[in-house]
């Protein structure tokens, strides 16, 4: 049980005046993250099912103390919902010192998103891209700043296949999460590259990503197959607490503070697949998906 648990964040580190944001914030892993950062300082849950936010909010509230646990809605399968997330948030809140790109979706059947993106693309990559995108300046002006982006050891079976973004030539739902999870893991490497470029202090500003580990959660509620399975072998995954761990890990750990474009499991660095350090596939993605949202991120 120890050894399934992983790696546990060990930091203690405060975060009075300093504003977090967590997607998909209301169960699993992104309610067990904005459970431990409440703890430290102020959240907003980020959520597409604001009743299920409030009741997670409500209960974080009553066992921390801290009122400062707000809930905003966001909806990552329609970029009109992020912009007017983005717009009412930088309207209320002057500072923004760490942002945790958590939810996701997985085994989805085949669908599109509001826009007409593949579903797990659209939500796990381009939804959080486009946040990014709109909250970047407050996170540059809130300097120290983090980004954390939820990936998965799934990545390794990824592939960025440009011809075929939108899966309509040929689909598979399981590989289709982890095409998405692989453009988390690149989109976090050329992230971190270009903020560099630009930093006269490399420590103002990181962008990781991470693994949380085979989680006991939600997140396979697609697949009847997987939920048995989820339910068989429950003693071998982790609790959402423990998968938990990582995300706050590289959200608030001291030793991170200088470190940018990495990739984390069990609260230390992890190996990435090959496909996930292309450079240029990293770059043509970040150019393919700021035409997809009709954005300029230079």
């Amino acid at each position: 049980r120890r050894y399934v648990a992983g790696g546990r964040c060990k930091s203690a580190a405060r975060l009075e005046g300093k504003v977090a944001i967590i997607t998909g914030a209301n169960t699993g892993i992104g309610k067990e993250t904005a459970r431990d950062l409440a703890r430290r300082g102020k959240v907003i849950v980020a959520c597409r099912d604001i009743a299920k936010a409030e009741a997670a909010a409500s209960e974080i509230r009553a066992e921390t103390g801290n009122q400062q646990v707000t809930v905003r809605k966001l909806d990552l399968a329609d970029t009109k919902s992020i912009r007017e997330f983005a717009e009412k948030f930088l309207a209320e809140e002057k500072e923004l010192h760490i942002l945790i790109n958590n939810a996701g979706v997985m085994l989805c059947p085949y669908s599109k998103t509001a826009d007409g993106f593949e579903m797990h693309l659209g939500v796990n990559h381009l939804g959080h891209f486009l946040l990014t995108f709109l909250l970047l300046e407050r996170l540059k002006q809130s300097a120290p700043a983090r980004i954390v982006n939820v990936s998965s050891l799934a990545h390794h079976a990824g592939r960025i296949r440009f011809h075929d973004l939108h899966g309509e030539k040929s689909y598979n739902r399981g590989l289709a999460y982890c095409h998405s999870k692989l453009a988390n893991v690149l989109f976090t490497r050329e992230l971190a590259r270009r903020l560099q470029g630009k930093s006269q202090r490399r420590a103002e500003f990181t962008a990781n990503a991470l693994h949380p580990g085979s989680v006991h959660s939600e997140l396979v509620r697609h697949s009847f197959v997987m939920m048995w399975l989820w339910k068989i072998f429950s003693f071998f995954l982790k609790t959402p607490w423990e998968g938990a761990q990582t995300s706050v890990y590289c959200a608030v750990a001291e030793e991170l503070e200088s470190v940018t474009g990495q990739y984390f499991s069990d609260c230390q660095p992890a190996y990435v697949s090959p496909w996930g350090r292309d450079d240029e596939t990293a770059k043509k993605l970040w150019s393919v998906s700021c035409e997809l949202l009709g954005i300029q991120w230079d």
